[in-house]
């Protein structure tokens, strides 16, 4: 099977955003001759601000379906667990074709 390396703009996205982030909140305050304090303002796009909507609800989610997990453990310890070999094969074959064609 190959894999193969693909530029994900989404977490490319989120990378730069948060170095950006990180510059903002630890630089120094700038203060102009007369003391007064010089702000900087960052304006996000909807997009960036959709992102990163997205990316908060990801970290949420679980790492694994433990649901699903148990149902297969309990699948397996009774012997009723099938797998189906064809579409396995069938799988294999498609994800072979996609890293050809990709």
């Amino acid at each position: 099977m190959k894999i193969t390396e693909t530029g994900n703009s989404l977490t490319e996205l989120i990378s730069q955003y948060k170095i950006n982030e990180e510059k903002v909140n630890s630089g120094p305050e700038k203060q102009a001759s007369d003391n007064v304090v010089l702000e900087e303002k960052v304006t996000l796009s909807s997009a960036a601000r959709d992102i990163r909507q997205a990316e908060k609800a990801i970290e949420k989610l679980p790492d694994v379906r433990e649901e699903k997990v148990r149902e297969l453990q309990n699948q397996i310890e009774k012997g009723q667990y099938d797998v189906n070999g064809e579409k396995i094969a069938a799988k294999i074959i498609s994800d072979s074709i996609l890293d050809v064609v990709a």
